[in-house]
């Protein structure tokens, strides 16, 4: 059960991927907190129809009291996060933003080890470190002249909450997927929607709102729902340890896609977050044999 949990966590990582390249393309139609509520939407609505056909969680939970709570974080966090990476993304390089996203790991495994007292091995530590580097890095505009990079803040941001909502993602793993990310998708996207429309946006009717729910559905729908079946059986922090090549397959299509030549700044910081996730990765492989 293991080797396929770590099969789910590089499988959801493959298909978040996608997001951060193809979600800046769609914004040059869409704002970016509709782009957010789209996002979730096509993933909740994405799953709700799926659950008819997918079979029964014969060994899953149901939804209890207790878990209410978590639920309405997972939610809130949830609005946050994508919303706060979409602002990102309008006025930064979209294989930047990608990388950054590798700081997720870190937020999570942090929270993981304060509120569930989850084990850090000093080699986690030592990768951890080095994606916190190589993340400061890449917050700043340029290697002419180091300024920090407002969109940066905005993608530390989410990962900051995506690090919360792991973890309360984290004490509802054995409960259903599906119907996890039905709750996450349908709840959070139509907050992003309201957020959206309480600052002013507006959205026209396009065939680009059916391909950013369409995109909602892969990289945020089936992501999370293999990303919890591998939290089941790996914890929050070794799940986003093998999640951690989503940055660097994300910043790889975003150079491809928009043809961009990497900066020296960005070749630099990926080869410093590339060996702190070589780290952490061998050191959960260590730990599971």
């Amino acid at each position: 059960m293991r080797k396929k949990a770590i099969f789910f966590a590089i499988l959801a990582a493959a298909l978040y991927a996608l997001s951060s390249p193809l979600s800046k393309m769609l914004m040059n139609t869409i704002p970016p907190s509709f782009m957010a509520g789209l996002l979730y939407l096509g993933a909740g609505i994405g799953m709700l129809c799926v659950l008819p056909f997918r079979g029964g969680e014969e060994t899953s939970e149901r939804f209890t009291k207790k878990d209410i709570p978590y639920l309405i974080g997972m939610v809130i966090l949830d609005i946050i996060a994508p919303v706060s990476l979409m602002f990102a993304l309008t006025g930064s390089p979209a294989a930047n933003i990608s990388l950054i996203n590798n700081f997720e790991i870190v937020t999570t495994s942090i929270i993981a080890l304060v509120l569930f007292k989850e084990k850090i091995s000093a080699k986690l530590w030592s990768g951890i470190t080095l994606i916190t580097i190589a993340s400061i890095l890449l917050s700043f505009e340029g290697s002419e002249s180091l300024t920090f990079s407002r969109y940066s803040l905005f993608a530390l941001i989410a990962c900051l909450a995506w690090g919360f909502e792991n973890n309360c993602t984290r004490t509802l793993s054995s409960k259903d997927p599906a119907k996890i990310v039905v709750v996450k998708g349908i709840g959070s996207g139509t907050g992003a929607v309201i957020v959206a429309l309480l600052t002013g946006e507006s959205l026209s009717l396009s065939p680009h709102i059916i391909y950013a729910l369409l995109l909602g559905f892969a990289a945020y729908g089936l992501s999370v729902f293999f990303y919890i079946r591998a939290q089941r059986y790996l914890g929050a922090a070794k799940t986003s340890a093998y999640y951690a090549v989503s940055p660097f397959i994300g910043a790889l299509l975003s150079l491809i896609i928009y043809k961009e030549l990497p900066t020296l700044l960005l070749i630099i910081a990926f080869l410093i977050m590339a060996v702190g996730a070589v780290v952490v990765t061998k050191e959960q492989n260590d730990s599971l044999t």
